[in-house]
């Protein structure tokens, strides 16, 4: 009993570390004050701004409830495994040994929220897929990626909308844009932004034969506005399309999609899944603040060309993951080396290893400069 009571209290330790480093106490300071606004009913008056302070109260709150009740559950453990030690008429060896193991893997879990300490990681992600090349499989490739994204949003149990999407002739998806809502949900997608690459024997060639597909994944975390540029709207060319995307009785009957552009960058985003023109505006502008702040922080040209969508034979050629299912099955990630040899399991939403091994390289890059 000796030897748990001393990894409890190492726990207990660790754990203490990691709240001040995720900043717990100036968490539970904000959220007191968003809940302060929420109170007043005149913040209700401007619902976007009302809708804001709820989602970043609700981030919140989920991020302090589950480190205090980690903390929480392991003083109660230590507790409880002393006073096993000093009554020998009971005897919880076995349990109290389950749930400490049970606690830290918890910690390790939640230990990645260290590492996501960046500017907007605590925002909405902003992911938007291009096929490549490839032809048709690289439009079911696209798909595919789209599919996994979604289920691994579910399994962590984020929101998730899609905004545009451009289905291909035959199969799968030319592009598609979705938002994904949750703890640290930009901070996590960010990880897999780049050209992820799949091996397989072609559904769509009558010959069987073997085909190499691309497609690109783009992550932008949503902003209201950016923090560190001027946007002047005399500068964004605003256009309106007819939607051909899901959004009640107006879709496909009048002009409700928006697409917006930049002059001097050239850059374009467009939102055509929202039921009205306004909403679908307001998203796009989000989505464009999110590319804008991306964009004049970029420190190399290749990646103002990816954000301006000239996506480049090099760009195509630099990618930063590769799913073979045939002759073998393998999920390796090129970053990393980090590998799985259960491709189905990945591209049904087990990614959290890839994303937490790029996390980590990206870490230890940062603390080697």
């Amino acid at each position: 009993m000796d030897e748990i009571i001393k990894a409890l209290r190492t726990l207990r330790e660790r754990i203490a570390l990691f709240i001040a480093s995720v900043h717990i106490p100036a968490k539970e300071i904000r959220l007191k004050e968003l809940s302060a606004e929420l109170t007043d009913s005149d913040i209700w008056k401007d619902g976007n701004k009302a809708q804001r302070i709820a989602r970043e109260a609700s981030t919140l709150e989920k991020t302090i409830s589950a480190w205090r009740s980690l903390e929480k559950r392991t003083s109660d453990l230590l507790s409880f495994a002393a006073d096993d030690k000093t009554d020998h008429s009971i005897n919880f060896r076995e349990d109290i040994a389950g749930e400490l193991t049970k606690l830290e893997h918890e910690l390790s879990a939640r230990e990645l929220e260290v590492l996501l300490q960046g500017m907007y990681d605590e925002a909405p992600a902003i992911v938007t897929i291009y096929s490549g090349a490839g032809g048709v499989d690289a439009q079911d490739w696209a798909e595919m990626l789209s599919r996994m994204y979604l289920r691994f949003a579910s399994e962590s149990g984020w929101s998730t909308r899609i905004l545009q999407r451009t289905v291909g002739q035959e199969a799968g998806i030319k592009n598609s844009t979705i938002r994904f809502e949750g703890p640290y949900a930009y901070g996590y997608l960010r990880a897999e932004s780049g050209v992820h690459r799949l091996v397989r024997i072609s559904p769509y060639d009558a010959d069987q034969a073997r085909h190499t597909s691309f497609a690109m994944v783009e992550v932008l975390p949503e902003l209201d506005e950016p923090t560190t540029i001027t946007v002047d709207k005399d500068d964004v060319r605003v256009d309106v399309f007819r939607s051909s995307g899901h959004g009640g009785q107006s879709v496909n009957t009048t002009d409700s999609a928006v697409r917006l552009t930049h002059i001097p960058t050239g850059i374009t985003v467009s939102c055509q899944n929202e039921r009205s023109q306004m909403q679908n505006k307001e998203q796009a502008w989000k989505m464009l603040m999110g590319k804008l702040e991306r964009y004049y922080q970029a420190q190399r040209e290749e990646e103002r060309q990816l954000l301006r969508g000239e996506l480049t034979e090099n760009a195509w050629g630099s990618q930063i993951r590769s799913y073979v299912l045939h002759p073998y099955k393998m999920v390796k990630d090129h970053r990393t080396k980090f590998e799985s040899k259960d491709p189905d399991a990945v591209l049904n939403g087990a990614v959290m290893p890839f994303i937490e091994a790029e996390l980590r390289r990206q870490a230890s890059a940062q603390n080697a400069s």
